[in-house]
């Protein structure tokens, strides 16, 4: 069993990927290397328009979370497939930009914008700027007035839902460097406060509850929430909150223990819980958006490595190095984040080696993962990764100055690079 649909074990007995042998791929572009299926990102991108066509009745948006992977490419695909973008820093904006995104449908996030970025955004009329805080909402006012513009924001709001998830990637309870808070009225006191500028545009209201979450109802009770505000809103106020954005943070299946819940799932039981709503408190449904990242690229993705050598430490454990490591996937030392992983090139042998994957940095907790099956590994065997397509080479580093990994984009049984390789000169590129 595989935890991407997209893997499969040839005749040769190696891994593939979208049809194509990972080996091979390993010995044309080397190692470590990101591979991208295509393919499934495309059918994840219809998935979650499919959904949100039907059950919102065509009113809503889904826009990718770059931040889980942003290049050029990928933003290209989006536009090509009808999806928005999520950008977090002027450099996602300006790739997105770039790649001809269509800038009305990019939602730009972040709870430290800088006016640099804040400008850019306007002048790149931005559709939806996320704001954070009301420094950033004093900001904004002045940087529109000075260029003569409107700006359409939204206001992030800690709707207070406990996502039972990692603490590091919970983003809705109260005590989070995210947004405003409902209970202690300072969201309130945004939105009048917001009301009353004259360039500034309250166009609606986003949460996000947090990452790799497989309850549905976390997300059931932050619409509710954030719906009761926007009702809330219009009896103080009379001012109607047009949008609503919920963020994304759907789980996916890193090992055979995780249950993903069915994008359609999802989308079926949050916009009955949305109707509902509100019908109760006799608002008008908003257009509703979404923002999906890592379940749109994370099972889209692996990571091959080589193995350099392999070393038993009796009644301890058995380290099996890699080429890459913490440098490419930082995610087991910051998260303990769990992976599947195989021996490409034994894919069709048994898993029955335990074993610690262990990176090149000179740091002891650069590890791929520990307690993880994978086929007897010897030097020069191609380790594979699995479900790596998400916040991997968007976290990539340069620590011990080792250069970031190639990025290839497989698809109809063909490769390309879509990001290349860094060098010793991309190194010290900015060195004086």
């Amino acid at each position: 069993m595989f935890v991407s649909e997209n893997l499969n074990v040839n005749e040769k007995g190696n891994l593939t990927i979208g049809g194509v042998d990972t080996v091979e791929l390993a010995k044309e572009y080397g190692t470590p290397l990101y591979v991208m299926d295509e393919e499934l990102i495309r059918k994840h991108c219809r998935s979650f328009k499919n959904s949100i066509d039907k059950f919102y009745g065509g009113k809503g948006l889904v826009c990718y979370a770059s931040k889980s992977f942003c290049c050029l490419e990928m933003c290209r695909v989006m536009k090509d497939e009808g999806i928005g973008l999520d950008v977090v820093s002027i450099g996602e904006l300006y790739t997105a930009v770039k790649a001809g995104a269509d800038c009305e449908n990019i939602c730009f996030h972040g709870n430290n914008k800088t006016d640099e970025e804040l400008e850019y955004a306007v002048d790149m009329k931005v559709g939806r700027i996320i704001v954070d805080n009301i420094f950033e909402l004093e900001r904004l006012d002045r940087i529109s007035k000075e260029k003569g513009t409107v700006a359409n924001i939204m206001f992030r709001i800690k709707p207070g839902i406990d996502a039972h998830t990692h603490d590091f990637v919970r983003t809705g309870q109260i005590d989070s460097k995210f947004g405003f808070a409902l209970e202690t009225g300072e969201a309130m006191e945004a939105v009048n406060k917001a009301i009353s500028c004259k360039n500034i545009h309250l166009k609606g209201l986003h949460c996000h509850i947090g990452s790799q979450i497989f309850d549905i109802d976390p997300f059931v009770e932050a619409a509710k929430v954030m719906l009761k505000f926007i009702a809330d809103i219009k009896k103080s106020t009379g001012f109607t909150v047009s949008e609503l954005n919920l963020g994304g943070g759907f789980g996916i299946m890193y090992t055979e223990n995780d249950d993903p819940v069915p994008y359609e799932n999802y989308m079926e039981k949050v916009s009955a819980a949305v109707a509902d709503t509100c019908s109760e408190y006799g608002i008008e449904q908003p257009f509703i958006l979404i923002e999906p990242g890592r379940s749109m690229a994370g099972p889209a993705g692996i990571t091959l490595y080589t193995c350099g050598g392999v070393k038993h430490i009796p009644g301890i454990r058995t380290y099996v190095s890699v080429d890459g490591g913490m440098t490419d996937n930082p995610r087991y030392a910051l998260y303990q984040s769990k992976y599947d992983a195989l021996v490409a090139n034994k894919a069709s042998q048994p898993k029955d080696s335990v074993v610690t994957i262990a990176g090149k940095c000179c740091e002891s907790g650069d590890l791929i993962g520990e307690g993880m099956s994978i086929q007897e590994a010897a030097p020069g065997d191609i380790i594979a990764v699995c479900a790596t397509g998400a916040y991997n080479y968007s976290m990539a580093s340069n620590y011990n100055r080792v250069g970031k990994p190639a990025v290839v984009f497989v698809k109809d049984g063909g490769s390309k690079v879509v990001v290349k390789r860094e060098t010793l000169d991309d190194i010290i590129r900015n060195d004086i």
